[in-house]
């Protein structure tokens, strides 16, 4: 993501990014000199009115996670991707990078928007379904992407670890990794985890992945709360601009029986602080 950013923007240029979205885009944009543009992003994906508002202010660059949404866990749909497609369309100058991370964690189709602009990148890393040692991502775009991206490549690291590239086609082409179980896996207990929280009253947002958003009135009292229950959240600063306060829960280090207990302990959190008296 930073290669094409680079690739193709100077700073000062605006990117529309997504509300909650990943801290390290986040960061990354600010850290080149680019100015993050907020998009909400609801269960389908970015919100097509936010989409085109801020390529109408000007906005240069889009970056979409296609599924497994970190931290929301929402995921495009068809009827989403149609509308975004549209949007971008009328914006054909707009470089469009779709970050596809979760392709062997979740079950749900891939609806992309590669070509709906002249300048795009499709990007999959197989850090997430194969283990975050293997640090191999791929990439496809239009021709003067690629190029630009291939060009700094070898000015920097040169090449890919062969090894690495080796490896991780062993798993695409054995079943060394059951994809479809490890999606079941974490389905299952974010599902899970959703449903109890809704028993006691707690709106909880996770269609794909292995993350939940849940939307709370102060987000450092919940996690301190949290965390003096044993229970680790992270913070929905590192994840927001614009949007209210949440905190992520993740799933994947979670087994059926933690569910009830954290279920319990997120809904004695999640509500305002409760005022303290010395007296």
């Amino acid at each position: 993501i930073e290669r094409v950013l680079a690739a193709h923007l100077r700073p000062g240029d605006a990117v529309a990014v997504e509300d909650p979205g990943w801290g390290s885009v986040l960061d990354l944009v600010t850290a080149l000199g680019l100015r993050a543009v907020p998009v909400g992003v609801d269960d389908s994906g970015p919100v097509t009115a936010d989409v085109e508002r801020a390529l109408r202010a000007g906005a240069r660059a889009l970056v979409v996670t296609d599924r497994a949404q970190n931290p929301t866990g929402a995921s495009l749909d068809a009827p989403r991707a149609r509308e975004l497609r549209t949007v971008l369309g009328r914006h054909p100058d707009v470089l469009l990078i779709e970050d596809d991370h979760g392709h062997a964690i979740v079950d749900l189709p891939l609806h992309p928007l590669a070509g709906a602009t002249a300048h795009w990148a499709f990007i999959r890393s197989a850090a997430k379904a194969y283990g975050p040692d293997l640090r191999v991502a791929t990439l496809t775009g239009d021709a003067v992407t690629v190029d630009r991206v291939v060009g700094r490549q070898r000015l920097g690291p040169g090449w890919v670890s062969r090894l690495l590239q080796r490896a991780l086609l062993h798993l695409w082409t054995s079943d060394a990794i059951d994809t479809r179980a490890v999606s079941r896996s974490y389905g299952d207990r974010r599902d899970a985890l959703i449903h109890a929280l809704a028993e006691r009253g707690v709106v909880a947002r996770g269609r794909s992945g292995m993350n939940v958003w849940v939307p709370v009135s102060d987000e450092t009292g919940a996690v301190t709360r949290l965390l003096h229950a044993g229970w680790a959240a992270a913070p929905g600063a590192r994840f927001r601009l614009d949007t209210p306060q949440g905190v992520r829960l993740t799933v994947s280090p979670l087994t059926p029986a933690d569910i009830g207990p954290l279920a319990d302990a997120v809904a004695a959190a999640a509500g305002p602080a409760r005022p303290v008296s010395y007296g």
